[in-house]
């Protein structure tokens, strides 16, 4: 169908319009030329449209003629079609619609799919300004019959089967809408006529209209041609009706809102047990049908925001947040929690308190002035202690400490989270770290027999800010678990190496205020006869062996600069099954360092020292390993921890070496594997064959 005689040259000269006129600042329509479809299109006036006016026009079907557009008389309102102008910022949107319903044109057609169009018309859109035309705006008008405006979208509803159960679609090729699909003979569009021209090339599998295909592994599925010498022994039994290809389409979920840190809603076909009591490990649900979910750390470390709170579990974990993306969740006062009684319910109680050292911290990367913008709120930790009762949850107190800062502030901060589970009946006493042994990831337990408060720890640094050891904090050594911490010393060119060494000695000292460690996990802390290990301080460092001088050329020798912690652990039998550790002996050593004041452009400012602190679980074995024989001394070749072969675990399964299950299991499995073998073997097919020779 093409455009009226009048319309081409109009056309061109519209294209040519909207492109001069934006560089010269005169009004224009964006687009020039619309081709309508609908019962209603938009364009936008931009240019200097202060004081102007449009006016719509219904061009004539003339042959070469070109009507001269009268912009005189202001015209909103041309037979069928109406006219609206709304501004919009610096520009005018200009509507145009039809005011007669579209169905008018499925009932003059006898056949609602006629390929001719039922409106054809060219509409006109004039910008003017006292009677002198600015702009064109040209509308060429084809509405079909069949427009999607016509018919009630409730009248045509489709219906999406779900795909777990019913394959969606039952012609897969079939593309295109009211016409015939080559090759796609399942096309119920294609005439029979037509489908004889591809009938020998018609698309084959799932996408053809085979939806449901005999799969590979179907026992029906291989009996008209030849089949492995395996198949009828692994083959599946199955109805049509339960066929792999029912999955073929993805069916998944979206997700209609953003969660707050403190809930994660759950899927609709997961079941909420809370109601019947939490066992160990269960997720803390809310009222709402919804995990209770505090930021911990993921096995790749990094930060999970939305991680679930399991019950009986502590943690304590530290996030790293940029304050420019960062944004406080919805506060926890809010939030009900289910005790784990049939409708019972807890809601925290929670306790703020203000920051005062900010850098600890938020290491800023610009310093912001005031701009009047009023401050905002950020929690820089969290503390979690839950009161337990059996299988549910008593009470929640939680601790927030939280600091002000700009609300355009930039920057790293760094947050705490902690979650500690206590009986609803302990007071203050000291939380034991097992019963009778150690427990992984519980603090090592110290004593201090030189202070009255007796009861301390071993502690590690946990620096925070520029990573400077006035600023860091301590963390508690944990059983079982080796690490590494350290922090910086501001140290200037002309510091005295006496007092650079006291200052190193002092700050390494601090991780150590203790004198005696708890061999197991229970040791009481009031009789030091149960079970308490004195340090061991090898190497103690003595800050004014070395001459009391300052380091006129910035050089320190002998600056204490690591302190290494070296814990001796061993299993010391069992308890219902679960093997008990214990401590056999803490040694504390330093390692001695030349310090030389490094200059950078100039030597004015102070210089780094970096301190650092280790700790390491040693395990000595229960029992002393057995001596090597003078065959594995002699002949090396058979020793499989030095070679890359070896030939006593060639039958691995059925050796002393495995400890995976018991050695009369393991002689059972392999001889019920040689008989499989030896059957596969007299059903092969070249096994049938010598046979068939022999017969």
């Amino acid at each position: 169908m093409g455009l009226p005689p009048a319309a081409p040259l109009l056309l061109g000269l519209l294209l040519l319009q909207g492109v001069l006129r934006p560089l010269w600042g005169d009004p224009v329509f964006i687009p020039p030329v619309i081709r309508m479809s609908g019962p209603a299109v938009s364009a936008s006036l931009v240019g200097g449209t202060e004081d102007v006016t449009v006016s719509l026009a219904l061009l004539p079907d003339a042959e070469g003629l070109l009507p001269v557009p009268s912009c005189g008389v202001l015209n909103n309102e041309t037979g069928d079609w109406s006219l609206t102008v709304t501004p919009s910022g610096n520009s005018l949107e200009v509507t145009v619609r039809l005011k007669r319903s579209l169905q008018w044109c499925s009932s003059n057609e006898t056949d609602s799919f006629s390929e001719s169009p039922c409106i054809v018309q060219t509409l006109l859109i004039s910008a003017s300004h006292n009677s002198s035309c600015l702009a064109h705006l040209l509308i060429q008008v084809e509405i079909y019959a069949n427009s999607s405006m016509a018919h009630n979208a409730s009248e045509n509803m489709t219906v999406i089967p779900n795909q777990v159960y019913q394959p969606l679609g039952l012609c897969p090729c079939n593309l295109t809408a009211g016409a015939c699909d080559v090759r796609c003979c399942c096309d119920q569009e294609c005439s029979s006529n037509l489908t004889e021209l591809f009938r020998e090339s018609c698309f084959t599998g799932v996408f053809g209209g085979d939806i449901n295909p005999l799969f590979d592994q179907l026992c029906s599925a291989h009996t008209a041609h030849r089949v492995p010498d395996w198949f009828p022994f692994l083959c599946v039994q199955s109805s049509l009706a339960n066929s792999p290809f029912l999955g073929y389409f993805y069916h998944g979920s979206v997700s209609s809102r953003q969660y707050t840190s403190f809930e994660v809603y759950l899927h609709t076909d997961l079941k909420d047990v809370s109601d019947f009591g939490y066992k160990q490990g269960d997720p803390v649900m809310t009222v709402d049908k919804a995990y209770f979910t505090i930021p911990q750390m993921s096995l790749a470390g990094q930060c999970m925001q939305n991680a679930p709170v399991a019950f009986l579990q502590n943690f304590d974990v530290q996030c790293i947040a940029n304050l420019e993306v960062y944004h406080e969740q919805d506060d926890i006062i809010s939030v009900k929690i289910k005790s784990g009684a049939v409708g019972g319910t807890v809601t925290p109680k929670v306790i703020y308190e203000e920051a005062t050292d900010l850098d600890k911290f938020i290491t800023s990367t610009e310093t912001l002035l005031s701009n009047g913008s009023a401050p905002r709120n950020v929690n820089v930790e969290e503390h979690y202690i839950f009161r337990w009762n059996n299988n549910t949850i008593s009470e929640i107190n939680v601790k927030i400490l939280r600091a002000k800062i700009n609300a355009h502030q930039k920057g790293i901060m760094s947050q705490r989270f902690t979650v500690k589970f206590l009986s609803y009946n302990s007071g203050n006493e000291k939380e034991s770290s097992g019963n009778p042994g150690y427990q992984l990831g519980k603090p090592v337990r110290a004593l201090n027999t030189n202070r009255m408060n007796n009861v301390t720890a071993l502690h590690l640094w946990q620096s925070a800010g520029r990573g400077l050891c006035t600023l860091a904090t301590f963390k508690p050594i944990l059983f079982g678990e080796n690490a590494l911490s350290g922090c910086l010393l501001e140290v200037g060119i002309n510091e005295n190496c006496t007092q650079l060494r006291e200052n190193a000695v002092e700050l390494l000292d601090s991780l150590i205020q203790a004198t005696h460690v708890a061999m197991r996990g229970n040791s009481d802390y009031n009789d030091l006869g149960d079970g308490w290990l004195e340090i061991i301080r090898a190497d103690a460092p003595d800050p004014g062996a070395a001459p009391s001088v300052s380091s006129a050329n910035g050089t320190c020798p002998d600056v204490p600069a690591q302190l290494a912690i070296r814990i001796l652990i061993s299993d010391a039998g069992a308890v219902e099954g679960i093997t008990q550790q214990e401590i056999l002996g803490v040694e504390t050593r330093f390692s001695l360092v030349n310090w030389q004041f490094q200059c950078g452009l100039t030597c004015e400012k102070a210089d780094l020292f970096p301190i650092s602190a280790s700790v390491q679980f040693i395990k000595i074995p229960a029992q002393l390993p057995r001596p090597p024989t003078r065959f594995q001394i002699n002949f090396t070749e058979y020793d499989c921890n030095r070679n890359e072969v070896c030939w006593p675990q060639l039958l691995y399964p059925v050796t002393q070496y495995y400890q995976g299950e018991p050695y009369s299991q393991c002689v059972a499995k392999g001889l019920l594997l040689v008989s499989f073998f030896i059957l596969a073997v007299f059903l092969s097919d070249p096994w049938t064959r010598v046979c068939t020779a022999w017969n």
